[in-house]
């Protein structure tokens, strides 16, 4: 198994990625200014806190700590969360400490995650895509400096997958919208409405386009692609998703409704087909998510039975579509 160098593990994908990893045997250091409590931390994981935007921190606690492989989770995670020049200067001036450090140390196998907003949709002056379901051929047409900030990183890991040949093995994944575990057992998710929620009403989802993915799965999947990243081209990017849509009913229903225009292309996204295919890491890696909202999310009491009975019936009668 590898030493595996995780920047923003105690974030909410990567305390997941971090236990994920470590239950997976591999040894993990979690870096973060923040430590993760130690109660919480996992075995088989250890921490180092630092700022990795300080003048060359990234390079010290990689050659501090020595990794087989380094996964770069840390940024600014919400789209105008912050000032727009801030998000895009903080988020990308991450990845390129990270990843040219790990780079200039000649770290064997570097992950940067990205994210599916780089293909701009909700953009305020229109967007439909050429086709569903939307993939990494689909063309990014970020509209905000947290969407452009994640291109850059894919980006950045390209352009030393071109310098470097085949001597160092990159790649970038675009977690579709994540979902931590405590939000099946009814904690707000990252906009503060709770999964079912969001399920009752589609008009909460719809700006994601129903896309979702259980932390874990993203865990689950780092794994396996550190595993086949000698086998497979350098400076690959893969969508990293559920196998249906966070929805209980077809989005070639829902979608019309909230993306004008999208009657015919949304036409296909039958029964519970996701807008987001992953069928680049199932194809090229093996790799297949283990979760739905039908098996993780746990019964809300304080629903109306209405609403129960909603989720519950779909729950109960839909089958996950590849």
């Amino acid at each position: 198994m590898s030493k595996i160098f995780v920047t923003g593990g105690s974030g909410r994908l990567g305390r997941s990625v971090v236990a994920g990893l470590a239950e997976a045997g591999h040894e993990v250091i979690s870096v973060d200014r923040d430590a993760i409590p130690a109660d919480q931390l996992p075995a088989g994981a250890v921490q180092e806190t630092g700022d990795l935007l300080a003048p060359g921190e990234a390079l010290r606690l990689l050659r501090k700590t020595t990794p087989d492989a380094v996964i770069h989770l840390a940024a600014i995670a919400v789209p105008f969360s912050a000032p727009e020049d801030f998000i895009f200067a903080t988020n990308t001036r991450l990845a390129y400490a990270v990843i040219s450090a790990a780079t200039e140390l000649g770290i064997g196998k570097i992950v940067t995650a990205s994210s599916p907003t780089v293909l701009g949709y909700g953009s305020p002056a229109g967007w439909l895509p050429g086709s569903f379901p939307l993939d990494e051929r689909t063309t990014p047409k970020p509209w905000n400096a947290y969407a452009l900030s994640k291109l850059i990183a894919e980006q950045t890991v390209q352009m030393f997958a071109a310098a470097q040949g085949t001597k160092i093995r990159y790649a970038a994944f675009r977690p579709c919208y994540v979902i931590s575990p405590e939000e099946w057992d009814g904690a707000p998710t990252q906009q503060g409405h709770t999964l079912a929620e969001r399920l009752a009403d589609p008009a909460l989802s719809a700006p994601a386009l129903f896309n979702y993915v259980d932390a874990r799965d993203v865990a689950d999947f780092l794994n396996v692609l550190l595993q086949k990243m000698d086998s497979i081209p350098n400076g690959e990017t893969f969508f990293v998703g559920a196998a249906d849509a966070l929805a209980t009913a077809p989005l070639a229903e829902l979608m019309p409704s909230f993306l004008p225009g999208s009657e015919t292309l949304a036409a296909g996204l039958t029964g519970t087909s996701p807008a987001f295919s992953i069928t680049k890491a199932r194809e090229l890696l093996g790799w297949a998510p283990k979760r739905s909202w039908r098996t993780e999310l746990k019964t809300d009491t304080n629903l109306n039975d209405e609403t129960s009975a909603t989720l519950v019936t779909a729950g109960a009668g839909s089958k996950e579509t590849p």
